[in-house]
Order: structure tokens, then sequence, then C-alpha cells
């Protein structure tokens, strides 16, 4: 009787332990397909039906939701049957401003790296960018025209995901951009800050009509293509959530990862500091240099400013800067003599790729430390 007893309990136990299981089952996959079901066909097409008006062709069910261009200005193609009139007026009715929230965003985005990826996908899937990494909305007047600069060297890897992802973010977004990959020649000691100061001029020089500059590392992919990539009324900190930081701002002050400013904002902090050699300390310093100059830093929810990382080891020779800590308290004392009005670097080459423009500029090398006693 007690066998029996014993034997009915484990059943018992068995089964829940079962529909435990197959719940837990059931509540993933449910959360995996909220975020994947962003990037279905039917999804897609949901949320840029406004834009697939002017695309009658329009295939929603390419990489990240991009629309293809048909021709110049991405008319409309006409239909084989019809045949244009020759009395039709020659003017076009003159381009809207881009609206303020742009149609066809999807929201969040399933970003993974475990896909191989090459430069050849990545020119398949953006046939609208122009050489050199530049792209302007076809049916609306930009409201900024924006560069986009990112900080390299031996990141190949990194990059071809960054341009996977962003291109098409960028052009849901309806912004009108450059990207700029400023890659520091040699094998001196890294400076991110300084490198980021040669992308400001060169992009000036390059086109001066940008007047947005958003400062970005290869490494960072956001999460939600609401996360706008454009400069406000106060400078901007867009990478507000890493995974690497559990989707938290790691403390009220920090700068980091992905960064927006005006032009006239960058001029009026002086630009970055230039004598940041190696890791860390300049994103607290140009937070210092905001602050000191009556501004406010701006970010977006932390829903949207979200952003995954693709895991890496630290570079070789951009090892922890020991002098940081210092320099972040002497800022007030720094910042009008050290930025972009003491920058100098030596222009190696310019090189417009298909998906970007490629700046490889000999940046020096920090000062010898002072020897202690």
């Amino acid at each position: 009787m007690t066998r029996l007893l014993l034997g009915v309990t484990l059943e018992r136990i068995c089964k829940a332990v079962l529909l435990l299981c197959l719940l837990h089952f059931v509540i993933i996959m449910i959360l995996y397909f909220d975020v994947y079901a962003q990037h279905l066909d039917f999804f897609s097409r949901f949320n840029a039906r406004n834009a697939s008006r002017s695309h009658p062709f329009s295939n929603s069910s390419r990489p990240n939701g991009t629309i293809p261009s048909y021709g110049p200005a991405s008319a409309e193609a006409p239909s084989p049957s019809t045949k244009p009139s020759t009395n039709q007026s020659a003017t076009e009715k003159p381009l809207q401003p881009c609206q303020e929230t742009p149609p066809g965003l999807v929201g969040r985005l399933l970003i993974e790296f475990s896909s191989p990826m090459s430069m050849e996908r990545v020119q398949r899937e953006n046939p609208d960018v122009r050489q050199g990494g530049k792209y302007s909305p076809p049916d609306c007047l930009p409201r900024q025209k924006v560069a986009i600069l990112i900080p390299f060297r031996h990141r190949e890897h990194h990059l071809k995901y960054w341009l996977h992802y962003l291109h098409p973010i960028l052009r849901r977004q309806k912004v009108a951009y450059g990207i700029y990959i400023i890659n520091q020649f040699g094998e001196d000691t890294f400076n991110r800050a300084k490198l980021l100061n040669v992308g400001f001029m060169e992009a000036l020089k390059d086109d001066e009509e940008y007047d947005c500059f958003i400062f970005s590392d290869v490494d960072l992919i956001p999460m939600d293509d609401r996360n706008l990539y454009r400069c406000y009324e106060q400078p901007r900190h867009f990478a507000v959530g890493m995974d690497k930081f559990g989707f938290r701002l790691p403390y009220a002050g920090y700068f980091g990862g992905v960064s927006g400013l005006s032009k006239s904002q960058f001029l009026k902090i002086n630009g970055f500091p230039n004598e940041y050699w190696g890791w860390g300390g300049e994103d607290d310093d140009i937070f210092n240099r905001i602050s000191l100059n009556g501004m406010k830093v701006s970010r977006p929810d932390i829903r949207i400013g979200r952003y995954r990382m693709i895991k890496h080891e630290r570079d070789k020779h951009n090892e922890p800067n020991p002098q940081r800590f210092t320099k972040i308290q002497n800022t007030k004392m720094t910042m009008k003599r050290d930025g972009i009005s003491s920058l100098q670097y030596r222009l190696v080459e310019i090189s417009r790729q298909p998906m970007y423009t490629n700046i490889t500029v000999e940046i020096g090398r920090p000062p010898p430390r002072l020897a202690r006693g």
C-alpha cells in the first residue's frame, strides 16, 4: 500500500514538473517572438506602409526592414503598359521636411553577431548609400546633416557588423549622413578623443554643411531605431544602457560610448581633450566641459537607449591611462587650451569606400612621463 501511494505521488510530481517545463518553454518562445516578430515581413510592411506607397515594388523582407530604391530620387517605376505624356509638366513637387518622428521605424531590434558578415553583403543590403558612406532621404528634406565619426584601429571585424546594422537604421530615421572612420596610423598609444577632434575637422573639410556630429565606438549597436541619431538643444548621450552594464547607466556623469553634439555645442566646449592617451577618462572630461559651459546632457528613455556591445579583448596599446583621474579633476583649467584650438595631426590618407570614408591620420605619441624622486 505504501509503495502504491509512493508511486502515485511520484507520478504526480513528474507531471507537475513536466507542466512547469512546458509553461517555461511557452513563456520563453513568447518573449523571443515578441522581439523577433519586429523583423517579420508582415510587421515590417505594416510599420513602413507609408514608405511603400512611394515604392510599389518595395521589399520589406530585406535586412533590417529597409526599402530599396529604383532609380534617381527613388521615383516610382512607371508601369510597362504606360508611357509618360509629352505634355506632362517637368516641374516636380517640392519635397516637404522630414517628419519629426519618421513613420517607418521598427522599434526594438534583434541584434546578434553570430552570422557571418562581409563588406560585400553590407553593400548589397544598402544600394542607396553613395560612395564614401553618404546618404540623404529621397522623399523628404532632412532636418539636419549628420557626420558620424568612429575612432578606429584594427577593428575591421566590428566595422562590418556596425555598418550592417547602422546603415538601415539611419535610413529609416530619415537622416542625411556621412560615415567617417578615423583610423589612427601606427602602433603608438591610442587616443580616442583626439581622433574624434580630427574627424570633426576633416568632415567639415569634406562637407561644410554638417551641423550635427555623432561620436560612436565601433563595437556598440543600438537595439532600438527610435533612438534617433540627431542633435538636440542640449548635448546628447545616446548609449544610456549597455548590455555590459546590465542595461543601466553606470553613473550619472557617464558620457561614453555614443554621444552627439551640434557644431555650435562642440565649438563652445573647445572640442574634446587631446591629452588622454590610452583607455578611459576622456568621456568624463567631455561631460565636465559640457557642465562648465552651462549645458546639460540629454538622454533618451532607458528602454530606448539600449546598446549591445560586440565582445572583444582590450586593444593592444590602449591600456588604462594612469593619469586620467588627475586630468579629470583639472578640466576647468585645461579645457581652454587643450581641444580643437590646439589640435595638431598629419593627414596620411583619405579613402572613399562604398560604405564609409576612411581617414588615416598620424596624431603623435604621449609625452614621456616624468620620473619620480
